[in-house]
């Protein structure tokens, strides 16, 4: 009886409606009707295709309705109907999800039948209160080796993976959720091509992998809006779980297509350009989605993993900058280092764990400060060694190190389908660290 009730509570006694007065490209400006930013509509196209296209406004202007579609606005015309549907944004949610490849909607791409979801989750939901939060104290283990033993990861903490495109982001997601001990994976591909898609799932992530993970995908062919969802959606996701006490891995590849496509949204409800052409609203979204994850007073925690696709190589562009002060740490993928053939190519000067100091011990310092500094000492040096110009014997230091280098690079260096606890990682870049006598 209660769902019926339930049902009649949220239906609506009076159809509120409006008319469609002028489209530019995917914005859509309705005379009426009377909704809220972020209410779900349906535009009712002309002619022969008469099945409705949904909508969410994104702004009011001039007294009219600023709306955007999720598909294609073929068929909508001047005077097309749009109707609202006195509900926000929402996707399903629970366990059933598990194992589920599903669009921004919750709608199935495996070819499955549509998962019973448990309940329906609001894509924005209240942000935490900072003193509810309990502090980050568990070690996350996610396999990667140099993550593992210099860049500690904890449960609830947020880290950003910068690199330029084609370094081997998705290949280190692929690790890392095949690795990681986490209770589920809730995985959002964003602006991804459509090809790449299957091939994450199959080939980076695995039956296995996929057992205990959500996959939610926004391709690169969908509207902006769609695009923006599905990173709403994940985070959504992995929110219920959390709830349930569970700890939860959400990585997003990659956040700066969910940037791109909150300012194609913010740019057609008339929001000035500002650095780049980003609009206003996405410096304000970016920290709302990251400070959803984190530890929960239930016991549950959502650490994140939001890979930044820097252009150009350009480590100081807006959305990098904005991450970089938003997230507790970053890795840092090298072009430099790829070329050369170090998988994954995790420049180690260049990254940080803002939790590293708390959550690692004395001695694990202690290695990881050293394997640091050797790593730094033959940066500082590698071009008067790889031309010749060093004569060994002229510094002490620097000939330990490039005795230490082939071990260490060894290290450094892992196959995609290995992964390690973190205690065989830290004894590995001990041993790496010795020389050869005293590896021997």
């Amino acid at each position: 009886m209660q769902r019926y009730l339930d049902a009649i509570e949220r239906s609506a006694p009076v159809r509120r409606i409006g008319r469609v007065s002028r489209i530019s490209g995917l914005g859509i400006e309705a005379v009426g009707p009377d909704a809220l930013v972020g209410e779900v509509c349906e535009i009712v196209p002309r002619g022969d295709a008469r099945e409705a296209i949904r909508g969410e406004v994104v702004g009011l202007r001039d007294g009219r309705v600023v709306l955007m579609p999720y598909g294609a606005i073929e068929g909508i015309g001047l005077g097309s109907e749009v109707i609202a549907r006195g509900a926000m944004a929402r996707c399903p949610a629970g366990p059933a999800l598990l194992g589920r490849v599903l669009d921004a909607f919750g709608r199935p791409l495996d070819g499955g039948a549509p998962p019973a979801a448990a309940r329906e989750q609001a894509l924005r939901a209240a942000p935490l209160n900072p003193m509810e939060r309990p502090p980050v104290r568990d070690v996350l283990e996610t396999g990667v080796r140099a993550i593992d033993a210099l860049l500690t990861l904890g449960r609830g903490q947020r880290m950003g993976i910068f690199a330029g495109s084609g370094v081997g982001k998705s290949t280190l997601l692929g690790m890392i959720a095949r690795g990681v001990k986490a209770d589920v994976n809730v995985i959002a591909l964003i602006g991804e091509r459509g090809r790449e898609v299957r091939e994450f799932v199959e080939r980076r992530l695995g039956a296995e992998g996929l057992a205990r993970s959500v996959v939610v995908v926004g391709t690169a062919d969908a509207p902006a809006l769609t695009r923006a969802r599905a990173a709403y959606a994940a985070t959504a996701i992995a929110e219920d779980f959390r709830a349930q006490g569970r700890h939860v891995l959400l990585t997003m590849d990659s956040v700066t297509r969910f940037a791109m496509a909150r300012r194609e949204i913010g740019l057609a409800a008339g929001e000035p350009p500002t650095a780049r052409g980003y609009t206003p609203s996405v410096f304000a979204e970016l920290p709302e989605l990251c400070e959803r994850c984190g530890t929960a007073r239930g016991g549950g925690s959502i650490t994140a993993l939001y890979t930044v696709l820097v252009e150009g190589d350009d480590f100081n562009e807006p959305i990098a900058d904005i991450l970089r002060a938003t997230l507790d740490g970053h890795i840092v993928l090298s072009r430099r280092l790829a070329h050369e053939g170090r998988y994954p190519a995790i420049d180690v000067l260049q990254s940080t764990s803002r939790l590293f100091g708390d959550l690692a011990s004395a001695q694990e310092r202690r290695v990881a400060a050293a394997a640091t500094e050797c790593l730094a000492l033959y940066e500082r040096n590698r071009a008067m060694v790889d031309i010749g110009a060093y004569k060994a014997g002229t510094n002490p230091q620097l000939d330990k190190v490039l005795e230490i280098m082939p071990a260490l690079d060894r290290f450094l260096r892992q196959g995609a389908a290995e992964s390690e606890t973190r205690e065989r990682a830290t004894a590995a870049l001990v041993a790496a660290l010795k020389p050869k006598a005293g590896r021997a």
